[in-house]
């Protein structure tokens, strides 16, 4: 198997092509070996691009499988879906393109701007409508008390909480908490705004990985429910540990922008 690493502000992926492979036989077991930051590559998600049937839907460049580090299923990754197509972009020497991805979450438009040499590229993702996230679990409302909070869906649930200072949140104990308390895991973001500015600072806890760099749909998620809180505009800049993402509310549905690096290119050895 060929695979392509890659990071989207340092939430790093495997990424596998069937154009490029053949048909590929992956599953939990396989996900979690490759992802292993010590037995295996390492990442925090396994994708793998397979190629399009005809009851995918119309104009469908490649359909997006994501398992997460632990074998997990995920439905959708903004920082994933921009290394997804930014192997493709490599794969096919492609600079400026659009592809249709079919997803678990429905259907996302990609552009992609790579450069020259396919180390870095630009992805505008389409990240669909947002819908109304899970119910909050009593136990999880008690412990959140009077902070503000709220859920989103992007394809996958979400938990956006407004803190006053990220310096204070027990990512790792509550977020984990957190997660394990919705009958389908959920993403925890905590985020503070800067009174003035559109600018949103944010660490999450990804269902499934756990503490990440980034998370492109926690980051859509937080612009929304910000921007329905009135804290922001509709032009978001998301501050995570691994960088900076935007996001454009306002239309049908928001347009998540950032960068995918290609890392390294692996043949992995059979068995």
């Amino acid at each position: 198997m060929q695979l392509t690493k890659h990071h989207g502000l340092g939430n790093d992926f495997l990424v596998a092509l069937e154009e490029v492979n053949g048909p590929l036989d992956v599953d939990a077991d396989r996900a979690r070996a490759l992802c292993d930051r010590r037995r295996g590559v390492g990442a925090d998600g396994l994708i793998v691009g397979r190629r399009p049937r005809p009851d995918d839907g119309e104009g469908i460049a490649v359909v997006m499988e994501l398992w997460n580090a632990d074998g997990s299923r995920a439905e959708m990754s903004g920082n994933g879906i921009r290394c997804l197509g930014h192997a493709m972009a490599m794969a096919r020497d492609e600079h400026e393109v659009h592809y249709l991805v079919a997803t678990e979450g429905g259907p996302r438009h990609l552009v992609v701007h790579d450069d020259a040499e396919h180390r870095v590229a630009t992805v505008s993702v389409s990240m669909g409508s947002v819908g109304a996230g899970p119910e909050v679990p009593a136990s999880v409302a008690e412990r959140l008390g009077e902070r503000r909070h709220g859920t989103a869906d992007l394809g996958n649930p979400h938990l956006v909480v407004l803190v006053d200072d990220l310096a204070s949140v027990e990512l790792t104990g509550e977020g984990s908490w957190f997660e394990q308390r919705f009958p389908a895991g959920v993403n925890v973001e905590y985020i503070t705004v800067e009174p003035g500015t559109d600018t949103i600072e944010l660490l999450v806890w990804e269902r499934g990985a756990g503490a990440t760099a980034a998370c492109g749909t926690g980051a859509t998620a937080a612009a929304h429910l910000a921007h329905r809180w009135g804290l922001v505009g509709a032009q978001v800049q998301v501050s995570m540990p691994g960088g900076t993402a935007d996001v454009v509310l306002g239309g049908d549905e928001p347009l998540l922008i950032g960068p995918s690096q290609h890392v390294a290119t692996l043949e992995l050895a059979d068995g």
